[in-house]
């Protein structure tokens, strides 16, 4: 199964999108993973900058996104939402979710041990 994001686009600095993070096969329950969600932008690494843990639904934000995003399950939607505000140039990037399999977030939202990545969704944050 791939974790596919969706809800990208352009807007301006201090806007707000919400992308979605759902499963591309059924059978898969966000309410049982962990999920992160990841960007990369041009000739950057790959940064964490959410996670939701499967075990207790404690939730974590990279620094830099801090107060700014929010990272939610529906259950009855079986997606996985990152809201976000207050968006930044630096904010544009490819945003990808992905899964761990496993009960809790990894320290600094480590990409290296997710998987199930799905195609990104571009954010870009212009006037």
């Amino acid at each position: 199964v791939q974790l596919q994001a969706s809800g990208g686009g352009l807007v301006q600095p201090g806007g707000s999108l919400r992308l979605s993070c759902a499963a591309s096969a059924s059978g898969f329950n966000v309410d049982y993973y962990t999920i992160g969600w990841f960007r990369q932008a041009p000739g950057k690494e790959r940064e964490g900058v959410s996670c939701i843990s499967a075990s207790d639904d404690n939730t974590y934000y990279a620094e830099s996104v801090q107060g700014r995003l929010a990272i939610s399950r529906d259950s009855a939607k079986n997606t996985v939402y990152l809201q976000m505000s207050g968006l930044k140039p630096e904010d544009t990037a490819v945003y990808y979710c992905a899964t761990n399999y496993g009960p809790t977030c990894p320290s600094g939202i480590d990409g290296a041990t997710f998987a199930s990545w799905g195609q990104g969704t571009q954010v870009t944050v212009s006037s």
